[in-house]
């Protein structure tokens, strides 16, 4: 197999609503968050894993197309989604994975916004959910139940970028297309946890294919 070169899709993940993707506690210290989010270890900002965004889109994929096999991703080695995401089970690879997904950093414009909602709020780029379980019973909250989630805000904008390795015969237009659709299903389902809690729903915006405006 040859390379014959890249195709880069870039763009905005705008949030609708608040969205989280799990880092790891430091230390464990009385008043902190219950579940923090992923941030940058140097500048502290939350970010979106590449891994987050790859593993979302290729399992709304398989869900579409029948691909899920006992829960486990397609390890079949000759379908499309395994030909652009991986397959499943290095032992059937038939060919190298097609995506490269990159993490998604905030935008300038809102680091800016966040920056100074830090200074005059004291919010560290991020928001607070508190939530709790109800008593089926009373029909009130339940004892020792009550948790906080830490979350991206809605409204902010992190930049999206895939490059995709075109081999040989590959035809970009029918990547293109699977590409789109599986944005697209993100876009109906969620990014991150708690989607049926009304986290993580998000849009895709200003989106491009080799610089050329790319439409959903």
């Amino acid at each position: 197999m040859k390379l014959q070169g890249h195709s880069v899709v870039k763009g905005i993940i705008h949030c609708e609503t608040g969205l989280r993707v799990g880092g790891s506690k430091d230390a464990i210290e009385i008043g902190t968050k219950d579940t923090p989010i992923i941030r940058h270890p140097v500048t502290d900002l939350p970010y979106i894993p590449g891994s987050s965004i790859k593993g979302k889109m290729r399992s709304l994929l398989e869900l579409k197309y029948d691909k899920c096999a006992g829960g486990k991703p397609c390890s079949c080695g000759i379908c499309d989604i395994c030909k652009l995401f991986g397959c499943g089970d290095p032992n059937n690879a038939k060919e190298a994975t097609r995506l490269l997904f990159r993490d998604a950093s905030i935008t300038k414009e809102s680091e800016a916004v966040l920056l100074e909602a830090k200074e005059d709020k004291g919010v560290n780029f991020s928001e607070i959910k508190y939530e709790t379980r109800i008593d089926r019973q009373t029909n009130k909250a339940a004892d020792k139940a009550l948790h906080n989630n830490e979350r991206i805000p809605s409204g902010t904008n992190l930049y999206f970028e895939l490059s995709i390795r075109i081999f040989g015969d590959d035809s970009r237009d029918d990547f293109k297309k699977i590409i789109a659709e599986g944005l697209s299903l993100m876009q109906s389902d969620y990014l991150g946890g708690s989607g049926s809690r009304g986290y993580g729903k998000i849009k895709f915006e200003k989106m491009t294919f080799d610089g050329q405006t790319f439409t959903l």
